[in-house]
């Protein structure tokens, strides 16, 4: 007998956008599910433990531009969880941080503590990868790969934009012709991601990063020094877009030793990589996200999307986009 679940809202995706959804509907008095295909919640907000130490992997800082965003951050600073981190990086040089005095936040412990903090108090399910979305007569019904049901007068689509209306096509919804041109219109840069837990002398410049926006390495920074890492010296590498690309066919292996080659330069030369990881983002940074913070499915009722590639392409972008999409669906879920 397959398992069912039905509630008000299905959120799927677990990362900010679909949690600070879910936080705002359940304050409205609304039953919300999250789903999630991960272990953990966050999405990209995400922190990897390798040996004793911890790396972020994923979004490396948050960074707030609008009072409704800086308002909590202040909050989640008041609660100890995030702390500023700087006010800008250095492009190579060893000198002084060219800052643009907009502060640049980092989560003690690692991002994934703020998502597991937004969590806290909700019903999200992990591991369950969601296969199919479907109409029904009366509101939509998912479908995950363990023959898990959820049906909900309302489905949040949280999760990348490709990957979103791949669940739609499979469940044979038709969008709007004008919904389904401005949602295939989004794409994503990739990104690969590489973890090095060295055993030695660290040297990147104050305050522990470096970000070089147009080289093939674009970050560099070191999680010890971040507040993430104190046990062990974890260092986070993000390749560009068009070297991520370029890098993309090869091995792990391979791909790790082109992103070590320019770490070389800031560590001793007695230095140990103990162990070295990779991680792969197919979908690391919306290129062209939707100009709304929303997007709510014309002749659809109760289908909206949400994410990181509406408005703002940043984690202060995603949660945005997830509390306005949570405003759009109250008055939808209580008809």
């Amino acid at each position: 007998m397959l398992e069912q679940a039905h509630t008000d809202v299905l959120v799927i995706g677990a990362g900010i956008a679909g949690l600070m959804a879910a936080r705002t509907l359940t304050e409205q008095g609304l039953k919300v599910i999250v789903v999630e295909r991960g272990e953990v919640p966050g999405g990209r907000m995400t922190t990897l433990q390798i040996g004793p130490g911890r790396a972020d992997h994923g979004a490396q800082f948050i960074t707030a531009h609008t009072p409704e965003f800086q308002i909590r951050v202040n909050r989640w600073q008041d609660e100890g969880l995030c702390f500023q981190w700087s006010t800008g990086w250095s492009s190579g040089s060893l000198g002084t941080i060219p800052a643009d005095g907009n502060p640049r936040y980092a989560v003690r412990g690692g991002m994934f503590r703020l998502a597991a903090h937004l969590a806290e108090g909700l019903d999200v399910r992990l591991n369950s990868r969601i296969t199919v979305v479907s109409q029904q007569t009366k509101g939509w019904l998912a479908l995950d790969e363990k023959g898990r049901v959820y049906s909900a007068p309302c489905v949040l689509l949280a999760i990348p934009v490709p990957l979103a209306l791949q669940l739609l096509r499979t469940g044979q919804v038709v969008l709007n012709p004008t919904d389904r041109a401005a949602l295939e219109s989004i794409y994503y840069e990739p990104c690969l991601a590489g973890i090095f837990w060295i055993n030695g002398e660290v040297r990147l410049p104050d305050p522990g990063a470096l970000q070089q926006i147009n080289a093939p390495v674009a970050w560099i920074a070191d999680n010890r020094r971040k507040g993430v890492s104190p046990e062990a010296t974890l260092i986070t590498v993000h390749a560009g877009a068009s070297y991520s690309r370029e890098l993309w066919h090869l091995p792990d292996w391979q791909a790790l030793v082109a992103l070590e080659s320019p770490l070389k330069r800031y560590i001793d030369y007695d230095a140990e990589i103990a162990l070295r990881h990779l991680e792969r983002w197919t979908h690391a940074m919306p290129a062209q996200p939707y100009p709304a913070h929303y997007l709510l499915a014309a002749d659809l009722p109760g289908l909206v999307f949400a994410g990181d590639s509406f408005g703002r392409a940043s984690v202060e972008g995603a949660a945005l986009s997830g509390l306005a999409a949570a405003q759009a669906l109250v008055e939808t879920a209580r008809r």
